[in-house]
């Protein structure tokens, strides 16, 4: 028998939580007022959740009688997946839908956060709408009165509107890429943070071809900043002792970190291929991976003297950590917290501290990787899988 009943729902709606009844089946409060049912099980060693449907549209009974006919597929080693289809997910209401992705694809610190953003930035504008009419419109008119207030929770809560949307549709993959550019070109240009003038992404490949041909360590170094997204100080100041070239990785010690905290870079093929070149360049005398002509640190102005050289006056060394940001927000489908643990930057406030628990290293490996191909040209409008931001 399940362990809930129609007083105990009552009960649950005023508490967001997941809720078990029994036979892998959960009722997910999202937030009071607002749940959705949720069918887990395990099929090949693999945890796999599916939504049911609103607690609204979907009864206890027929959700259990559903659980139940999972169950019953398992033991005919057949995978419950295939007893419902996903395709009336797209009539279906927007809040709704986000429920359901939430509880199915991220982890419960990420569900906290991530409802925190859609009901305060999403569903007042697109909450009551249906998933099949949501387009670019739609989403920059949400987004508009937090673009250039808010900038990088504007790009935080874009993205997750369209993993929503690609989870419920069908043709949410080839919408995702088009979607994330059509909301930027219906919106205002947001202001840049700092005061370092950045590249267009779309034009690192090329830069990074020109300097490929280039000889020395300033060169070097510079495609290694680039390519790691780490600030300048902390790519001419590695050392050897700090490199895991076997494993792809690259320490940077807490006393050489702006933020205090020891950094684990992961390392893409194309980064490892420049340290592997600074390795055969190596110079008994030196412990820096990239040293200047006398065995010392190399300056900062020797990295920014490597663009002006290729004539590039407009964007600054510092300014590809903006370029990565931009790209990771455009391209991808990663949260945006992976992103900026791959800059290593300070959590903005306390709330999103008790979050981020992780340092999300396989998640920046598979960044980093994307961002590896697409600066060496290999890949453009490269999207991290989904499947791998779901942990």
């Amino acid at each position: 028998m399940g362990k809930l009943t129609q007083a105990s729902i009552r009960a649950a709606l005023a508490k967001p939580g997941r809720y078990r009844d029994g036979d892998g089946l959960l009722l997910f409060v999202s937030k009071p007022g607002l749940a959705s049912w949720v069918c887990r099980y395990q099929k090949d060693g693999k945890r796999r959740d599916f939504g049911l449907g609103s607690l609204k549209t979907i009864s206890l009974s027929e959700a259990r009688e559903k659980a139940r006919a999972a169950k019953k597929a398992l033991t005919e080693d057949r995978d419950p997946h295939t007893l419902w289809k996903q395709p009336p997910a797209m009539t279906r209401l927007f809040r709704d839908v986000a429920g359901e992705f939430v509880a199915a694809k991220l982890s419960p610190g990420g569900q906290k956060l991530a409802l925190s953003r859609l009901q305060a930035h999403a569903f007042p504008a697109l909450g009551k709408l249906q998933v099949q009419s949501i387009d670019a419109d739609a989403i920059a008119k949400a987004l508009a009165p937090i673009w250039q207030s808010k900038p990088e929770t504007a790009k935080r809560v874009r993205q997750l509107v369209i993993r929503v949307i690609r989870f419920a549709r069908p043709d949410g993959p080839l919408l995702e890429t088009t979607l994330a550019k059509g909301v930027s070109d219906r919106l205002p240009a947001q202001p840049r943070r700092g005061r370092f003038a950045a590249m267009d992404y779309r034009d690192v490949p090329g830069l990074m071809t020109r300097l490929e041909s280039k000889g020395g360590f300033g060169a070097l170094a510079l495609r290694a900043t680039i390519l790691t997204a780490a600030r300048s100080g902390e790519v001419r100041g590695a050392t050897w002792d700090e490199l895991d070239l076997e494993r792809g990785v690259w320490t940077v010690p807490a006393e050489r970190m702006k933020m205090r905290r020891a950094h684990r870079v992961p390392l893409s093929p194309e980064a490892l291929a420049v340290f592997q070149q600074a390795a055969s360049l190596r110079r008994a005398g030196t412990n820096l991976v990239f040293p200047s002509a006398k065995d010392g640190m190399l300056s900062d102005m020797t990295l920014s003297k490597a663009l002006r050289d290729l004539g590039v006056t407009d964007a600054t060394v510092h300014g590809f950590r903006s370029t990565f940001r931009d790209w990771a927000a455009e391209q991808t489908s990663l949260p945006g917290e992976v992103a900026e643990a791959a800059l290593a930057h300070a959590v903005p406030n306390a709330v999103e501290a008790a979050y981020r628990r992780t340092t999300f290293f396989d998640l920046r490996r598979d960044l980093m990787d994307a961002w590896g191909r697409f600066a060496s040209g290999a890949g453009s409008a490269t999207v991290v899988p989904l499947a791998s931001a779901s942990a």
